[in-house]
């Protein structure tokens, strides 16, 4: 039998990954029927826990759960993958800075396969405050002009994730440039379906044969909203590695779109800001023509809009009033949450009972 195609979309983050992995993993048997596969470590685990875990398993990274979560799942994947027929793909946005030597491994593993790396970019005007707020969500304290400054330096991970001829002169050493695809985040207005369309086209695949829609809500935060949850983080020390007690109840409103969710004044890149932007926009532009690569939508996207807000308003200076509405909604979200989780002394009296029955019956 002969070995699948296989396609590695390796990110960037904030370009419309937890969109395109959950409505792969919805479609994951629709899409099956037509030998695309979306491979899963089990039938438990949905395939973007597994995609999840066989990412930070090749890079050697351990972080997101519990200690060891992730041990064994690249190896694991990677022979399900060369098992299956016809095209399968493999998506985690933490692939993009893989350093070359895990990028190596990857290719090793799948030796034999045709191997198609899928990069989606989106302009920093945009992509920018969106990671931003991804780091405080994630429970980051940094305000955005000192997030903007490292981002600036090109050191922190996300710039690394970010910077598009890094990122593909890594990822694409060994590959002929038709099997190297950037996908550009459609620009605001776009038809909803627009980013849909051209992932579809980059992994080879009919967009009709996943017809359902992702349900996850990956809610945009206002500047209010972010600068509470970026207090919140300070007062309760929240760490971006490592579990949490109050960290599911935090993300599980977060993903819901429950906490927060943009009431307040969008969260955009200051005006002083753009000629970088424009610069590094052109910097990308440039990779890509010169590397002939396969691009799918308008290398034009990745370029800042060309007039700046100039009504632009700080995120590091939200007013007093915009915070204790944001603050007010919070509480009462907070509140609803921990009323209608289950009272651990009610259940513990319960189970004692349940128990106390059956030996009872015996």
């Amino acid at each position: 039998m002969s070995l699948p195609v296989v396609y590695v979309h390796i990110g960037a983050p904030k370009t419309g990954t937890t969109y395109l992995q959950d409505r792969l993993g919805r479609n994951a048997r629709r899409l099956a029927e037509h030998d695309v596969h979306v491979p899963r470590l089990n039938p438990i685990t949905s395939p973007g826990m597994s995609h999840f875990r066989g990412a930070l398993d090749l890079l050697g990274e351990d972080w997101g759960g519990t200690p060891g979560h992730a041990d064994g799942a690249w190896p694991k994947l990677a022979r399900g993958i060369r098992r299956s027929s016809g095209s399968v793909i493999f998506s985690h946005e933490i692939l993009a800075p893989a350093p070359a030597a895990k990028v190596n491994r990857l290719m090793n593993d799948l030796e034999g396969c045709e191997v198609h790396v899928v990069y989606s970019a989106r302009d920093l005007a945009r992509q920018l405050p969106a990671a931003w707020q991804e780091s405080v969500k994630q429970g980051r304290t940094w305000r955005f002009r000192r997030f903007l400054n490292m981002a600036e330096s090109g050191k922190p991970w996300f710039m690394r994730a970010f910077d598009l001829p890094t990122v593909l002169g890594t990822w694409s050493r060994n590959l002929p440039p038709e099997r190297v695809h950037v996908v550009t985040v459609p620009p605001a207005g776009a038809p909803p379906d627009e980013l849909w369309l051209r992932f579809s086209r980059a992994f080879g695949f009919d967009p009709a044969w996943a017809p359902l829609d992702s349900e996850r809500a990956n809610a945009s935060l206002g500047i209010a909203e972010t600068e509470l949850l970026r207090r919140l983080n300070r007062r309760i020390k929240r760490r971006t590695r490592g579990e949490q007690p109050h960290d599911d109840m935090i993300r599980h409103m977060l993903d819901s779109g429950q906490l927060g969710g943009r009431k307040s004044r969008k969260v955009e890149l200051p005006p002083d800001r753009f000629p970088w932007a424009e610069e590094q926009a052109e910097r990308w532009v440039e990779w890509v023509k010169g590397a002939g690569v396969v691009v799918h939508g308008d290398l034009e996207d990745l370029r800042p809009p060309a007039d700046p807000d100039l009504r632009w308003r700080d995120p590091d200076k939200a007013s007093n009033k915009a915070l204790a509405a944001a603050a007010v909604e919070a509480l009462a979200v907070m509140t609803r949450e921990a009323a209608s989780r289950p009272d651990p002394r009610k259940e513990l009296g319960a189970r004692v009972r349940r128990w106390t029955d059956l030996l009872r019956e015996r």
